[in-house]
């Protein structure tokens, strides 16, 4: 009898929404209703579209329950998924709608979007220090090159561990996030190697990639974002050909501090 008052006590009157309706001898009802009242058990049996009972005894109402509060929590992780997800939607329309026209690299903190500075890069050999030309590349004699950046460290601080970027392109071509190398006074952005064979020149280029998500946002408007969080150290975005010796930089310094 005290069994049965608290049972009807919690459960009388009360419909739950469930998939299955356990038995103790494993075995189980289809349903998507049922309710205890007092020495057993109604429910909706979505079998024979109908209301049946049978004996409380017969019930395992502790795995029915521990079944149904398990969806119910996965169905809650699933929506909060989704609205999460329709919010970053949301977030990112808003941000492509405001990444200027003009090609470059654009910084992405929360809902701001800031245009990063492009950096003047310089071909170092053993013999000169030449101001890197994009348009129209130095002639370089036969040997090892590196294109700089002048100074320890980028204009642009950056705390994020996985940064993400806008880049509007100039026109189709590679682009990437790089590893800068430390140098005294000086970045290195790429090693190159100029190789004479007969009348062509050729040029093989050495760069630090780091793995990136890359995402097509628009007509020549890309996302990118390191796969892996960042170490702190000096990066750049490039856009560049290959062999072509013609990198556009945009420098960042990574400081998690």
């Amino acid at each position: 009898m005290l069994r049965c008052a608290a049972l009807v006590l919690v459960f009388a009157a009360a419909a739950f929404a469930a998939d299955r309706l356990y038995l103790k001898d494993g075995s189980y009802q289809l349903t998507n209703k049922y309710e205890v009242q007092s020495d057993r058990v109604r429910y909706y049996s979505t079998e024979r579209s109908e209301w049946e009972e049978i004996p409380l005894e017969l019930v395992d109402l502790d795995r029915t329950k521990g079944e149904l509060k398990e969806r119910e929590t996965q169905l809650a992780a699933d929506a909060k998924a989704e609205a999460e997800e329709r919010a970053a939607d949301k977030l990112a329309r808003k941000q492509v709608a405001a990444i200027p026209v003009q090609p470059g690299a654009y910084d992405i903190r929360g809902e701001q979007t800031e245009a990063v500075k492009q950096a003047e890069s310089k071909v170092v050999s053993n013999k000169k220090r030449s101001i890197l030309k994009t348009i129209s590349p130095i002639p370089l004699v036969p040997g090892k090159a590196t294109i700089e950046l002048d100074g320890d460290h980028a204009p642009l601080r950056i705390a994020d561990t996985r940064p993400e970027f806008y880049f509007r392109l100039s026109d189709y071509e590679r682009f990437e996030i790089v590893k800068l190398t430390p140098k005294k006074d000086a970045r290195v952005v790429e090693n190159l190697s100029i190789l004479q064979i007969k009348e062509e020149r050729l040029i093989d280029e050495t760069i630090q990639k780091i793995e990136a998500f890359k995402k097509q946002e628009g007509e020549l408007l890309y996302r990118i974002w390191p796969i892996k969080p960042l170490e702190p150290g000096e990066y750049a975005l490039i856009q560049y050909t290959e062999g072509k010796m013609n990198p556009q930089i945009w420098d960042f310094t990574l400081d998690a501090k």
